[in-house]
């Protein structure tokens, strides 16, 4: 299956259209050992709460300020197939993303609501459930040239979801796919309503996790070594706006981010040398630096 982008769709190659800015990383705390594999991450009401990907717990895990876990809050309807990001939304409600399908496989793609009243128990059941597909994928799986449709990245915002695909290509260009599905129960077709492109370099450039401010002035994009920040865009057209880059001068499986607040987001790594840990970056020091 070949597939046919929509020719209003904006294609951006950010090495030739955008400032690149770099910086390092500060360490706030290191992420507990039983938490080797950290997926996603929310900031509500001065409260941090993480995930695991696949192969781990049906949990969400509470953490205090010095990164120990305070409240292992098991949810008991649900299974982990393969959670990869953590939303919230402006009522401080969460949602837990399984929509992970690295083999292009999949087809029984989610999005649980976990209700904000739920967050000070130890054993909860999901609220909502809504279930999508993607319209443009026709093969189970994907030709190896066109595997566009696995899922690490996506946010909540004015009632919808927005998803950024992991581009699995055997020829990697880069290519993100944006999806839009509606925050509501059932079973959805996902819409697409445009393309970003990152780099070609693999290791750097694939996309695994995304945020979005309350007020929706200022979205992320997170890979392994990189940050993409978009501002000053219109509605939804997030590729529309400004958009800056920011080399963290760290690799390491960087799989979570989050806005703290407006200026300040925080990032989460996959246990490693030299990683394991949860990470502050503050947007308006690093955009003064040359």
């Amino acid at each position: 299956m070949k597939l046919i982008f929509p020719s209003s769709l904006l294609l951006l190659f950010l090495v030739l259209s955008c400032s690149e800015k770099k910086t390092g990383l500060t360490v706030s705390y290191k992420l507990p050992k039983k938490l080797d594999e950290v997926s996603g991450i929310a900031y509500i009401n001065n409260k941090t709460f993480v995930i695991e990907d696949s192969k781990n717990k049906n949990s969400i895990y509470l953490l205090n300020k010095n990164g120990k876990i305070d409240t292992e809050i098991n949810i008991e309807n649900i299974k982990n197939e393969d959670w990869e990001d953590l939303a919230s939304d402006v009522s401080g409600n969460l949602y837990i993303g399984d929509f992970g399908n690295n083999k292009n496989i999949r087809k029984n793609l989610c999005i649980y609501k976990i209700d904000a009243n739920q967050l000070d128990k130890n054993k909860i059941a999901t609220d909502a459930k809504t279930t999508f597909y993607y319209p443009e994928q026709k093969e189970f799986p994907s030709d190896k040239k066109e595997m566009f449709y696995d899922c690490e990245s996506f946010f909540e915002w004015k009632g919808s979801f927005y998803l950024f695909t992991k581009n699995r290509s055997k020829d990697f260009d880069g290519t993100v796919l944006i999806y839009k599905v509606p925050n509501k129960t059932g079973h959805h077709k996902a819409e697409l309503i445009d393309i970003f492109k990152t780099c070609n370099n693999k290791e750097n450039c694939t996309i695994t996790s995304a945020s979005i401010t309350n007020d929706g002035t200022k979205m992320v994009l997170l890979s392994h070594s990189i940050v993409w920040l978009f501002e000053n865009f219109e509605s939804d057209n997030f590729t529309n706006g400004e958009i800056s880059i920011y080399d963290l001068q760290h690799e390491s499986q960087k799989e979570a981010i989050c806005f703290k607040n407006n200026d300040l987001l925080i990032i989460a790594d996959e246990a490693g040398e030299n990683s394991g840990n949860v990470y502050e970056f503050p947007i308006p020091v690093l955009k003064t630096e040359p």
